[in-house]
């Protein structure tokens, strides 16, 4: 008797890869996955073109690539292409491109005429090299999700820093603090998250045509004798974050707790962060903290456990959304 077709029961694979950027952060995901890091081969040309070739066959896996887009950013974002490129060429079931910290999110709509809107082209980038679906967390603004053409897990590190700050300052009078208008949707899940703590924001002003530049105006709302918990979703130079903090202080708040999830830390940052009067400086591990851009009142706290549980739940069809009480 002849058989017309074979019939075979599919595997299913999950192997991890990681770019150059951020290799300990991969390394604890993997360590929670209870998976390695999977080999391959990864240098510059001389005239500094990237190459990766990976150790073993990926033919039929579901990939996941971890890069933390960091300086220099764009040889981070250069060399995660080229992975999902290697990747897809090399017949990869599924590739889940995972950024810790989406490159140029900033950039998400035209503030002028005649500007890019750079965060759309990384999303096009991406789904051009291969990518099938991507893992962000704390996206500069919600509409990202919509740049990519296909699933977007925005993962919310808000959880684990406001589970910090309740435990450490269970104490104390909290009101959660925007540092512009612009976040007082975050603040306000940030203050739900805190049992219903009192809202204030900074009113500030800022040149669109100097980035990196604000002039913090005043203070609106009740800060006068409590600990102030000013949230944000990245710190590049500080300015911002720090302003505020000093404005916070001159309003008469006990305490101010930065808590941030991106630490970018570029330029006069760290100086700024630990001189501006802040109690506690509370980030993740989204980008790599090198030792010498840490002080004494930084805390870091590592989001590996929850990209772990989210890779976990994307490999068995499982609810990412779950993990934020259907907020994601």
């Amino acid at each position: 008797m002849t058989v017309s077709a074979m019939s075979a029961t599919p595997k299913k694979s999950l192997k991890l890869f990681s770019g150059s950027s951020h290799p300990e952060l991969a390394e604890e995901v993997a360590k929670q996955l209870d998976v390695t890091v999977t080999p391959q081969a990864a240098y510059k040309f001389a005239n500094g073109e990237i190459f990766v070739r990976y150790d073993e066959s990926v033919r039929g896996c579901d990939a996941f690539v971890i890069q933390s887009h960091c300086n220099p950013l764009n040889d981070a974002i250069m060399e995660q292409l080229i992975m999902v490129d290697a990747l897809k060429r090399a017949s990869a079931k599924r590739i889940t491109v995972v950024m810790p910290f989406y490159g140029y999110a900033r950039q998400d709509k035209k503030h002028k005429g005649r500007e890019p809107i750079s965060a759309r082209l990384i999303a096009d980038l991406f789904k051009t090299a291969g990518a099938d679906r991507i893992m962000a967390i704390d996206l500069h603004t919600d509409q990202i999700q919509g740049f990519f053409d296909g699933p977007v897990d925005h993962l919310m590190a808000q959880k684990l820093l406001a589970s910090y700050i309740r435990d450490t300052y269970a104490d104390e009078q909290i009101t959660v603090v925007s540092p512009d208008s612009g976040r007082v949707r975050v603040a306000e899940k940030w203050a739900d998250d805190l049992g219903g703590t009192p809202l204030a924001f900074i009113h500030k002003t800022r040149d669109p045509s100097k980035p990196n530049q604000v002039v913090a105006n005043r203070v609106v709302g009740d800060v006068e004798g409590r600990l102030c918990v000013l949230v944000d979703d990245m710190i590049d130079t500080g300015g911002t974050i720090t302003k505020a903090t000093e404005q916070l202080l001159a309003a008469g708040a006990k305490d101010v707790i930065i808590a941030a999830t991106h630490a970018v830390l570029s330029g006069p940052a760290v100086e700024r962060l630990s001189s501006c009067g802040a109690k506690e400086v509370v980030l993740t591990n989204t980008l790599p903290i090198p030792e010498e851009r840490r002080f004494p009142n930084l805390t870091v706290l590592s989001i590996a456990p929850l990209v772990a549980e989210a890779i976990h739940q994307v490999f068995e069809d499982g609810s990412v959304t779950s993990l934020f009480d259907g907020r994601a």
